[in-house]
């Protein structure tokens, strides 16, 4: 079965994403579980905690479903050994905060090389980066969101997804998330169902699915290989509908979270309707 959602909003409490999601008619959803914006937060209190595992059973929509993204401040292949610590920090505390939700996987940026060193040496700081993280927390699983590639972004080849998965050494907490726009963006063209085969074929052969833990499904503003993140309403954008019909039609893309998180909130509800429309009869 399909798990569709969209990136909601938090406001007033983490508490308050299930039902913002149950809105929508959402059976998945993404959240920030503090300030993407920001380095420090509060820490979650006992009744927020609560009250969102609450929430989130009475909407009836299971942990697995939920993929909370870090904050976007976060490079854990930095440079710089100072900025690397503090964003490493920074994500070890995210990765807190999802284990005390109850919700087993965070979803992230790889990072970037910032032009000051090879993206090798960068891909090698991410994984060591999760390598620590992993080693102090519990239950929660990393996972890497390819990029467009806009400016010294790591992450916008499956290569450089399978270098960071190679080095980590429990593999059985690091996943992938795949950004449909994103992909697009960084030249795999996905226009056509011939298309999103031979993409997903290379996804296999370098990554691999049974590390596939989520997808966003945006359309793109920019064109095929432009390395711009812009995301756009499904349909209005330079994929088209064929991409979505595809992964609505192949059930390696069943029980994770399909997270939208196109520009225009008002048609979530309108696009994951749409989106179950696509699946065909047989």
């Amino acid at each position: 079965m399909k798990r569709i959602g969209a990136h909601v909003s938090a406001a007033g409490g983490v508490e308050n994403a299930p039902l913002n999601a149950q809105r929508i008619g959402a059976t998945a959803f993404a959240l920030f579980t503090k300030n993407q914006r920001q380095w420090r937060a509060r820490p979650l209190t006992a009744a927020s905690i609560e009250a969102f595992k609450q929430n989130l059973a009475t909407v009836g929509i299971e942990p697995r479903n939920v993929l909370p993204h870090d904050s976007y401040l976060i490079n854990l292949g930095h440079p710089d050994p100072d900025a690397l610590e503090k964003s490493r920090n920074a994500f070890e505390d995210e990765l807190a905060r999802c284990a005390q939700l109850g919700l087993p996987l965070l979803n992230f940026h790889p990072g970037s090389h910032l032009r000051l060193i090879s993206e090798a040496q960068s891909l090698d700081l991410v994984a060591a980066s999760i390598n620590r993280a992993l080693e102090r927390s519990e239950g929660v699983t990393a996972v890497i969101e390819n990029t467009a590639g806009q400016g010294s972004n790591l992450g916008y080849r499956f290569e450089h997804l399978a270098h960071i998965i190679e080095r980590v050494d429990d593999k059985s907490r690091v996943g992938v998330c795949i950004d449909t726009c994103h992909a697009f963006t960084a030249g795999y063209d996905l226009r056509t169902a011939e298309l999103c085969t031979a993409t997903f074929a290379e996804f296999d052969r370098l990554v691999g699915f049974e590390y596939l833990r989520g997808m966003h499904l945006n359309d793109s503003k920019p064109d095929l290989g432009d390395r711009v993140d812009r995301h756009e309403s499904l349909g209005k954008g330079k994929i088209g509908w064929e991409a979505f019909r595809y992964i609505m039609n192949d059930d390696r893309f069943d029980e994770i979270p399909l997270i939208l998180e196109t520009i225009d909130d008002s048609i979530w509800a309108e696009e994951i309707q749409q989106l179950y429309a696509l699946i065909d009869a047989a």
